[in-house]
């Protein structure tokens, strides 16, 4: 039923009508009213409205309305909006819906309306299709492996050298530690996440997506899902049922609950994995191939801001942007809750007000920076890739 109502409001989104973002271009007090959609946790929310507060006491003549949604029917709602003429003024989208939104004259162009000078420059190229600058991202994750080396080592084990490590020497230290856990704790869990496989291949030289289609070989998808099947058959990890019974979601994650010493989860999941277990938790790049001359890691933009081609309020609008990913109070506020900011100068004065966990972040994001693989833009229908990739694993 999701999947259906998800492509009808697809197909209602090919059909975009004209006015959008709120009251006529203003509300009853005279104030210029910008709509902001964005979906996440009710931690995620607090912090939204904190930022809304500190721009509108710095624009008293712009009331911003937050539109809040949870993950599950986010998109469905901006698409059923958007359909309607309805559109919010600013729309977080990621990088999967960048060109599918983009594709439908739904986003406007940013380039010169937006502050990006101070921005990560390679990062922001994530945001352009077709040469146009249609999303600012928000920040940057990487999808690393995380540990809990308490676990690891209260086996009787060593963490590896992440620099060096192979998916067998994986497999085998997790095997051990399930073995040493006595039934308590695997040695890791995993996922079906697009970027697991997306790592997997580009140690092999193969992109997720190439020239609008997919990329991988036949091979590359087998190895992985043999790669699984390793994990499950070795008891490195647990079988399909638990993984499926503890879902997606970070807060039910083995690492969460002290119930596995390995797993891959984004960056930006680091503080809430480590808040779940209670205990400290590290970041390693993932294990790589034999004979790779890479792990594969990469950055990606934690989602975009944008804006509706439709607004009539496009330059409080604008202003709303550039306040989020510009002013160093906003990422006071915000900190890596949408990933790391990629704005250098907000960044420094941040610095100080970031915990321990996202400290740890951006040393690990600085330490793999010159190993990156580029980022690439998934082609329109990479939307339903998630669900599709799911289902078949």
């Amino acid at each position: 039923m999701k999947r259906i109502l998800a492509a009808t409001a697809v197909t209602l989104l090919a059909v975009s009508a004209t006015a959008c973002g709120g009251d006529e271009g203003g509300g009853s007090d005279g104030k210029t009213k910008v709509v902001f959609s964005y979906w996440g946790s009710d931690a995620r929310q607090k912090l939204t409205e904190s930022a809304i507060a500190a721009f509108e006491k710095k624009n008293p003549t712009i009331d911003v309305e937050g539109d809040f949604s949870d993950w599950d029917s986010y998109y469905e709602k901006l698409a059923t909006k958007t359909a309607a003429g309805d559109a919010p003024d600013v729309m977080s989208i990621e990088i999967r819906g960048l060109a599918e939104y983009s594709g439908r004259a739904t986003l406007a162009d940013l380039n010169g309306k937006v502050n990006t000078a101070d921005l990560d420059q390679e990062v922001l190229k994530a945001g352009q299709v077709d040469g146009k600058q249609y999303a600012i991202p928000t920040g940057v994750n990487t999808f690393p492996m995380i540990v809990n080396k308490a676990t690891v080592e209260k086996a009787g084990l060593r963490v590896p050298d992440d620099k060096t490590w192979t998916w067998d020497e994986y497999i085998a230290l997790s095997q051990r530690v399930t073995q040493k856990g006595d039934g308590r704790v695997w040695g890791t869990e995993y996922n079906e996440n697009p970027a697991f496989l997306q790592l997997f291949a580009a140690q092999r030289g193969e992109q997720f997506y190439q020239n609008g289609r997919i990329g991988l070989s036949e091979q590359t998808i087998k190895d992985w899902w043999a790669l699984l099947q390793k994990i499950i058959s070795t008891k490195a990890g647990p079988d399909a049922a638990l993984m499926l019974e503890t879902g997606t979601k970070v807060d039910q994650a083995l690492l969460a609950t002290n119930a596995s010493a390995f797993g891959s989860w984004w960056s930006n999941q680091l503080t809430a994995l480590s808040k779940g277990s209670g205990q400290e938790l590290d970041l390693l790049r993932m294990p790589k191939a034999e004979g790779a001359t890479t792990a594969g890691m990469f950055l990606q933009p934690a989602m975009y801001y944008t804006i509706s081609s439709k607004t009539e309020q496009a330059a409080a609008a604008q202003k709303f942007v550039d306040f989020l990913v510009n002013d160093p109070e906003a990422g006071g506020i915000l900190l890596s809750d949408r990933g790391m900011p990629t704005n250098a100068k907000v960044v420094a004065a941040i610095k100080d007000k970031l915990t321990p966990t996202d400290q740890k972040v951006l040393a690990f994001i600085d330490s793999i920076r010159s190993e990156l693989s580029p980022i690439s833009i998934p082609p329109k229908g990479a939307m339903e890739m998630e669900d599709i990739l799911k289902r078949a694993t």
